[in-house]
């Protein structure tokens, strides 16, 4: 198996029992990181994404598979299985990632997800009816930077 391969499934792994620490060790001191709600973070925007939600996940089960990798660049699969906590609501969100390297470490990291299957299992009736609307993205999307900047005040990157 390639070293890039094992590096991503080493970060799938601190991410299934997690453990943010090992997850952002494996990330480059420049990554960059987005998915469909946290988009374009920075470093430490991205380091400090995956420490809260690892301390927030009660119920948070991690399932990857088809990790692949060469020197440029990687992909991987998985899937997460979690209660939603502003809702209750039990969620499965399936996500495909991309990854590139620079010195042995992710430097760049991409999930892509159905935004709007996710709303639909996360909000209920408003994710079925909104999901798919603009206005609710950006909401989605403003709240959970607002949740990460008091995250991030609350707890500063040492």
């Amino acid at each position: 198996m390639h070293p890039h391969a094992q590096l991503i499934e080493r970060f799938y792994r601190a991410f299934a029992v997690r453990d943010a620490e090992a997850m952002v060790a494996c990330y480059a001191p420049d990554v960059r990181f987005s998915d469909a709600v946290f988009v374009d973070l920075s470093a430490s925007e991205a380091r400090a994404m995956w420490r809260m939600l690892a301390a927030r996940a009660k119920d948070l089960r991690i399932e990857p598979s088809g990790i692949e990798a060469d020197e440029r660049g990687g992909s991987a699969h998985w899937d997460a299985f979690y209660t939603f906590s502003a809702t209750g609501r039990s969620v499965e969100n399936n996500v495909d990632a991309r990854f590139a390297f620079k010195d042995g470490l992710i430097v760049d990291h991409v999930d892509t997800f159905d935004l709007w299957r996710w709303s639909r299992q996360a909000l209920g009736l408003s994710g079925l009816v909104l999901g798919w609307s603009p206005m609710l993205r950006k909401k989605i999307r403003k709240n959970a930077r607002a949740g990460l900047a008091t995250y991030m005040r609350e707890n500063p990157e040492k």
